[in-house]
């Protein structure tokens, strides 16, 4: 006869886990967010949270990577180069305008941008991800835009780089607006106007 199992290991979901994480830090930021609200929303002990991530910075880091990693795979879809690269621009617009005014309350706007942005100042390993993930997002940019001069929608002598600061500061500004309370059509009327200075 064997002896019974004295107790399961920890189940849980990560994903799951995570996206709950990710809404709390989202709405109230890193800082205003306590181990016992993370607990709670994942319902997870703080003992099983620390097991799983480590400390509350580890779980908020790998928030954002989550967030990161699925906001360029979005972007990469998007930027497939199968329409012109005005229509693919003014897609990814309109999708970064719907998750950033996407809340049952007030306009959250970007998670990395909203609440990333405040901790890089004194958290190093914040700040690295925050700019591992702007460099992302700008690679993917750049490559499309890159592909339009090289097939002739842009002037050969673009400069892609540059084209590629001014779509990525229009989806942090769209992101900073929105937070801010503008209006879904002021912000419509910004990514127009991008659209019109990159692509001319």
């Amino acid at each position: 006869m064997t002896n019974a199992k004295r107790g399961r290991p920890v189940q849980y979901d990560r994903e799951q886990a995570l996206e709950r994480v990710s809404d709390l830090f989202w709405s109230a930021g890193f800082a205003a967010t306590s181990l016992d609200d993370l607990s709670a929303a994942t319902q997870m002990t703080r003992p099983s949270l620390a097991g799983a991530f480590g400390d509350k910075e580890a779980l908020y880091i790998a928030a954002l990577e989550r967030y990161r990693d699925a906001g360029v795979d979005a972007l990469r879809e998007t930027l497939s180069g199968k329409l012109p690269l005005r229509t693919e621009l003014a897609e990814v617009l309109r999708k970064s305008a719907d998750v950033y005014m996407a809340s049952t309350d007030a306009a959250r706007g970007c998670l990395l941008i909203g609440t990333a942005s405040v901790e890089a100042v004194h958290r190093p390993a914040v700040r690295r991800v925050l700019q591992e993930s702007l460099a992302a997002f700008n690679a993917v940019l750049e490559g499309r835009i890159r592909k339009a001069v090289a097939e002739g929608e842009l002037d050969p002598e673009a400069d892609a780089a540059g084209l590629t600061s001014v779509a990525s500061a229009i989806m942090h500004s769209l992101a900073v607006r929105a937070r801010a309370g503008e209006p879904r059509d002021a912000l419509d009327k910004l990514s127009g106007a991008a659209i019109d200075l990159i692509c001319g």
